[in-house]
């Protein structure tokens, strides 16, 4: 419970003032570090053919947001396709096999990291530090740069809030320049984290070298092997910029569980904090960003209340609960760091589309195992960078329109009525969700052998479901315990991969827009009060009704059966039943 409130505690004061300096990054204001970074950036501008205050209409920005994800989406799988014929492969790592290769490009792509592969033995240097390391950095900002667009339009457009701003292509609502937002948001604020984080680590004993492994020869004289090799590698910027960008995956196969990946005490509480950080920071943003404060403090004040709901079970369940005595669960944890820091890092992990692990969790108490399932499925307590932000707006604007029913009013958010368009796409993104994660998950339990599952009974339910869930939420962390390195696993959660990220970023920029180009009606006293403790606990009832609801049977068949079945004793339905 102290390193929970001293996280809590050190990720609000760090994302209080980080908050702050991102509002002005993406506005764009002048800057005391312009002088530094504008030698940067301006030659970057010439080689895109973009000038940063030349505003776009929201479907120049998603056309952008979509070239820029199609031609890194060719280079990275090209590069994992041939890595064995490429430079910087000093352990002469194989080529990755084409579904492989496409599964964990597009994973890294959509900001996941769900990794079907072991980082440390299946990517070569160069690949870990261009197609991995190069799309985690990438990603994010890309996520919060269609989050800021967003915002924009849901306030009437740049030129609403910045006279200065040119007018968008078409006379449309101007939401922004893309490429000015991704290229501020990476030189000004991503790129610095990580560098400051990547020493921290390195100070901490994580790698950070180009030299290939050493061999070692075993302690025990009687091992079937004569020497092993220590997979080395510049460990410490991967790390960093995972836990930063809500990348999550890892150089090793068994992620922060790894002394090397994460070595001592203090490591694991900077690796914590970063999960959290620039989520919590964009949450601060919103206040100074739209000259809205109590709306800012109205989405942070939501979030922070699902996040400790969240935090406060998984704690328990972990650490108090029938069965957190058990001395199976202790399999895949890491002794050294014990049961509440695990239970705090899979709670963080999963309120953010982080995925990184410090402990395996297949190995978690069934009810810490729906505990993370439940954060996926909302996927917005603090969401990934930015995702978690336009996936808020979704359950925004849904509650202004049921709370406008229930009290009669027309339905309208900052004086702009939402009408049966929007809510049509809005039903859109809501049934979305049900229909991949629990369709994917019906017909790969249904067919035999294709789930490839280690564990048949209910728990092999959750390990099936929580990888689609993991995929659709674009968190990527895993039950493990699956042979999910066939192709119909590579195959099957691209497709889930995709469908949860494109989606979800781009129909809440055209909602903004369309809401954007309404006359805007001035706010009274029947205007419905978004910004008020009521109407923030309404939202995360229609969140919890939203989500958790239709998804009850099986989280009944998974995780709650499971843990009946651990605290009884019991091994089958009918036991438990008996």
């Amino acid at each position: 419970m102290l390193e929970f409130a001293l996280f809590l505690v050190v990720t609000i004061l760090l994302g209080w003032p980080l908050g702050r300096y991102l509002a002005a990054v993406m506005q764009g204001k002048p800057m005391r570090s312009d002088f530094v970074f504008g030698w940067l950036e301006k030659p970057l501008y010439r080689l895109l053919g973009t000038q940063p205050e030349k505003g776009m209409s929201w479907k120049g920005y998603a056309g952008a947001f979509l070239l820029s994800n199609l031609l890194l989406a060719a280079a990275v799988w090209g590069i994992f396709m041939t890595q064995a014929w490429l430079p910087l492969n000093p352990d002469n790592v194989p080529n990755m096999s084409w579904d492989l290769a496409l599964h964990t490009m597009v994973s890294f792509l959509t900001n996941t990291n769900q990794q079907h592969y072991s980082g440390q033995a299946q990517l070569s240097y160069l690949s870990q530090m261009t197609g991995i390391v190069g799309l985690q950095i990438i990603t994010p900002v890309m996520g919060l740069a269609v989050a800021t667009a967003t915002l924009r339009g849901l306030f009437g457009g740049r030129k609403a809030s910045n006279e200065t701003a040119a007018h968008a292509e078409s006379g449309e609502t101007d939401v922004g320049n893309y490429w000015a937002d991704v290229i501020r948001a990476t030189l000004r604020c991503v790129l610095p984290l990580s560098l400051v984080l990547s020493a921290l680590l390195t100070w901490q004993g994580v790698p950070a070298t180009l030299e290939a492994g050493p061999v070692a020869s075993p302690v025990n004289a009687t091992a079937e092997f004569d020497k092993q090799k220590i997979p080395l590698g510049p460990v410490a910027p991967m790390v960093a910029i995972k836990q930063l960008g809500s990348n999550g995956g890892g150089w090793y196969g068994p992620n922060s569980t790894v002394a090397l990946e994460n070595p001592t005490p203090l490591s694991n509480f900077l690796e914590v904090v970063s999960i959290a950080l620039l989520p919590v920071a964009i949450a601060f943003m919103i206040g100074p960003f739209t000259g809205r404060r109590k709306f800012g403090m109205m989405v942070l004040g939501t979030m922070l209340t699902m996040s400790l709901i969240s935090t406060g079970i998984a704690l328990w369940s972990e650490g108090h609960s029938a069965t957190s005595a058990d001395i199976a669960l202790m399999e895949g944890k890491e002794v050294r760091l014990g049961a509440d820091a695990s239970a705090l890092w899979a709670a963080a992990t999963t309120q953010v589309n982080n995925g990184s692990v410090n402990m395996m969790l297949d190995s978690a108490a069934p009810l810490t195992g729906m505990v993370a399932m439940s954060n996926m499925l909302i996927n917005s307590i603090w969401g990934g960078v930015g995702c978690g932000l336009q996936q808020f707006i979704v359950y925004l604007l849904l509650s202004v329109f049921i709370a406008g029913l229930m009290t009669g009013r027309t339905p309208e958010l900052f004086g702009r009525k939402i009408e049966g368009p929007q809510v049509r796409l809005l039903a859109f993104l809501i049934l979305l969700q049900p229909l991949v994660i629990l369709g994917f998950t019906a017909f790969t339990l249904a067919v035999p052998g294709l789930a490839a599952n280690s564990n048949p009974g209910f728990h092999g339910i959750s390990q099936v479901f929580y990888e689609y869930t993991s995929a659709f939420a674009n968190n990527g962390s895993g039950f493990e315990g699956l042979g999910d390195a066939s192709v119909w696993w590579n195959a099957s959660c691209s497709i889930v991969l995709a469908a949860g990220r494109y989606p979800s970023l781009l129909v809440p920029l055209a909602l903004a827009a369309m809401l954007a180009r309404k006359r805007q009606a001035p706010e009274g006293s029947g205007s419905l009060q978004i910004e008020s403790p009521t109407f923030a606990l309404t939202l995360i009832g229609i969140v919890i009704i939203l989500t958790l609801l239709q998804f009850m049977p099986v989280l009944v068949l998974g995780p709650v059966a499971d843990h009946l079945s651990l605290a009884s004793g019991a091994g089958t339905l009918k036991d438990l039943l008996q």
